[in-house]
């Protein structure tokens, strides 16, 4: 498998320089030449475990560049750090109506169902090329502290992510700021998600001080990030055994793109709903076809508060008929006016019938989340409760009174323990391996929204 960008000039390369590269040089998002099917046994059945059905699903997007006993291992290794036996398990929570809860992990959230994997193969082929690299990324609350617990014990990694600064939750925070590994860097941007995004791609795209630097990312922006999400897609359609539409809390895209990457392969996705907070530049783009940025709100949500979901860029170049040219000067205009549109047949062949998508303010995540505790006793956390709300939305307009859907519970209502309590009435309580985060000292770096203190950081910290 060779993987090419989204922007059409960077040289093809494979799967090994994919996951240390993250953004490709001409500052496009690398994909597969091909979207390949998932290997399954001689006998035609898929393998029993998590791990055994990942190794299979994700080696054709490996090929021959890891050995596939070694990657099973990193598999094995990746997924027995989660809580629950089956890693994402399917609950029914009412009839047709499933969560799909992807919170098992050692931080508590989805991105930890790639970050550990994404971890593990960079500590194994950094060691094999006998390298050290240095990550730097963005995150608006979940994929810090995952990234952290992910490479915290690479022996070859070194990692700095940003995030903004009073705009993640305090669970979040302290899962960044708190641990002890020297190689892991929190540090606080006087500004929002998509500043902290900005500043990561513009190192990336300092071509000197990305090569001296050695840098590397764990965002979505890399391949790997959202190749490792494509799994749960089909162990949950195995465990429903019947065809769904997923419903995806949404901020950066990478977790529905996913979804339909996993489609592209043969699972039986009947369609996405695409949730959003306030934040809803994504819905907007599914009513008009037009994509507008406007200014970025705090909600109860804020994971989703976004306003450029990145790996959107992905699917633009399906939609562009993987024409990076077109592509690039697509995004150069939406950065340059805030604005991106496509025409009318295009929007018919790729989005129409296949996605949808809804909003859900504050004050309808918080009834969500109260009508989920009162029928059934659970606690869920805002971001589970904008894809529920837009699940049930969608109902009777874009699917059936009886179409299964399942809606991706991506965090531990403990994360989120003051939106939780807000609605319910109850507190979560943090698992024990981290009931005692909240009196943890902290190590808190704060800077502003300027580029060259931030690589002056960077470069201090290899």
């Amino acid at each position: 498998m060779r993987y090419i960008s989204t922007r059409g000039t960077a040289p093809e390369i494979g799967f090994c320089d994919v996951l240390l590269a993250g953004l490709a040089r001409d500052g496009g998002l690398y994909v597969p030449q091909t979207w390949p099917s998932p290997a399954k046994s001689a006998d035609g059945k898929f393998e029993a475990t998590y791990a055994q059905r990942a190794a299979s699903i994700m080696a054709p997007f490996i090929g021959d560049e890891i050995d596939a006993k070694v990657f099973q291992q990193l598999c094995v290794d990746a997924y027995s750090t989660f809580r629950h036996p089956d890693v994402a398990p399917l609950i029914e929570i009412a009839p047709d109506e499933y969560l799909l809860e992807l919170f098992h992990g050692p931080t508590l959230a989805f991105k930890d169902v790639a970050l550990q994997l994404v971890g593990k193969l960079f500590d194994h082929v950094l060691t094999q090329r006998n390298e050290r690299v240095m990550i730097v990324g963005a995150t608006s609350g979940d994929t810090g502290g995952a990234a952290f617990d992910g490479v915290a014990s690479c022996r070859n990694v070194d990692i700095v992510m940003l995030y903004p600064n009073n705009r993640v939750s305090d669970v979040q925070r302290r899962q960044m700021t708190t641990l002890t590994a020297s190689n892991v860097h929190a540090v606080a941007i006087d500004g929002t998600f998509d500043d902290c995004q900005d500043l990561v791609k513009a190192m990336f795209n300092d071509q000197k001080f990305r090569d001296a630097n050695q840098l590397s990312a764990v965002n979505s922006i890399n391949w790997v990030r959202v190749m490792a999400q494509v799994v749960y897609y089909f162990t949950a359609l195995e465990k429903l055994g019947d065809s769904a539409v997923f419903s995806v809390p949404t901020g950066n895209f990478g977790n529905v793109l996913a979804g339909w990457i996993a489609k592209q392969m043969g699972a039986s996705i009947d369609g996405f709903v695409v949730a959003s907070n306030t934040n809803d530049i994504l819905t907007r783009f599914f009513e008009s076809q037009q994509m507008t940025a406007n200014e970025v709100v705090p909600t109860l949500s804020p994971s989703m508060d976004i306003q450029v979901s990145s790996n959107f860029e992905r699917l633009l170049f399906e939609m562009n008929n993987r024409d990076g040219v077109a592509t690039a000067k697509q995004l150069t205009e939406f950065r340059k006016n805030g604005e991106l549109s496509v025409a009318p047949s295009i929007y018919t062949k790729w989005i129409s019938g296949v996605f949808a998508g809804y909003r859900c303010n504050d004050e309808q995540t918080l009834a969500t989340m109260k009508d989920v505790y009162q029928q059934t006793g659970m606690m869920i956390d805002p971001h589970t409760a904008v894809g529920l709300s837009a699940a049930r939305q969608s109902v009777g307009v874009n699917y059936p009174k009886n179409q299964s859907i399942i809606t991706l519970a991506t965090a531990h209502p403990a994360k989120f323990p003051d939106a939780v309590r807000r609605a319910t009435g109850q507190t979560p309580q943090l698992p024990e391996h981290l009931a005692d985060l909240m009196s943890r000292p902290e190590r808190i770096v704060s800077l502003p929204n300027n580029l060259k203190s931030v690589q002056a950081f960077v470069a201090g910290c290899r």
